[in-house]
């Protein structure tokens, strides 16, 4: 089994299920949070080799999400999925170290393609 643990927020649980699934039948251990601040409660974020976040969230965003974790000193690698795109978002999250942006529905083929940059910068 691979040691990469992936953490997947989404608050779509259709999405955040499908990714979860797709990553766990490729050998990472993968945990889903239905919001940016039950991610940052929990454990897990000690141990996160990267993070799969939606940008569009009740409460805290991807953005904020991603500010919070680079505030707490954590270097995680993220990559943003979101189905309501925009080049400021997009600029903004990139500048502040994400290693993809892909648009819903995403190709599975482009997150693993992240997901391996990720890996290798951690």
């Amino acid at each position: 089994m691979n040691s990469a643990r992936i953490a997947i927020v989404d608050d779509d649980e259709a999405v955040r299920d499908a990714t979860g699934q797709l990553l766990q039948s490729l050998g990472f251990q993968a945990s889903t949070f239905e919001s940016a601040a039950e991610f940052l409660k929990s454990e897990a974020i000690q141990a996160t080799s990267c993070l799969i976040t939606d940008l569009h969230m009740p409460g805290l965003s991807g953005l904020d999400l991603q500010d919070q974790i680079i505030a707490r000193g954590h270097r995680i690698p993220i990559i943003f999925i979101t189905a309501y795109s925009n080049e400021h978002a997009r600029t903004r999250a990139l500048k502040a170290g994400a290693v993809g942006f892909l648009s819903k529905p995403y190709n599975p083929e482009h997150l693993l393609d992240c997901l391996d940059k990720a890996l290798k910068a951690n």
